[in-house]
């Protein structure tokens, strides 16, 4: 896949409808994300198809209002998410937990990871939430872009998750007031 030089790009949160509907962009963005090593909860043999499930029970939460999913369109396309998971316990209505920021290798270098962390900090600031966490590998390209988007480190846990091949990769912890 080779995308033009000057592609329009939108970032947006999508209903559970366009979820469902844009299952199929949305489960080729994870596979590729696992495909290429990616520690974001899934093991190899992976596939689209192995995905859609995991893509249908993000259409079920946004339905819910336990979750937004924003996508980030590449000429219509999607080729980038992130999640917000507002379903928190009762004494934690000013948090949320930002989950699975996915980039297809296709698309990286064009800021759809930086513009898509922007827009979830918008999305968490409308739902109340002034306290973000989240989790990522050690030493990977989104630890390194949260470091540049003035997320603060609060520690590592090693051995913390498995890469999709096997074998334990330690986990960074961070968090953002917004």
């Amino acid at each position: 896949m080779v995308l033009p030089p000057d592609p329009v790009i939108e970032i947006r949160a999508l209903g559970a409808d366009e979820v469902r509907a844009r299952a199929g962009e949305l489960a080729a963005i994870t596979a590729d994300c696992v495909g290429g090593g990616a520690s974001i909860g899934f093991m190899l043999p992976f596939s689209a198809e192995s995905a859609r499930p995991f893509w249908q029970g993000v259409a079920d939460a946004v339905g819910r209002g336990d979750r937004v999913c924003l996508a980030a369109l590449v000429d219509g396309v999607a080729m980038g998410t992130v999640q917000l998971h507002l379903a928190l316990p009762p004494n934690q209505p000013h948090r949320a937990d930002v989950m699975k920021l996915q980039v297809h290798r296709a698309a990286r270098g064009r800021g759809l990871a930086t513009r898509l962390m922007q827009h979830l900090e918008i999305e968490a600031a409308l739902h109340g939430r002034s306290l973000l966490v989240l989790d990522t590998v050690v030493g990977g390209d989104a630890d390194r872009l949260y470091v540049r988007l003035g997320w603060h480190r609060a520690g590592v846990i090693p051995g913390y998750a498995l890469w999709p091949a096997g074998g334990e990769c330690d986990t960074q912890f961070y968090w953002k007031r917004v």
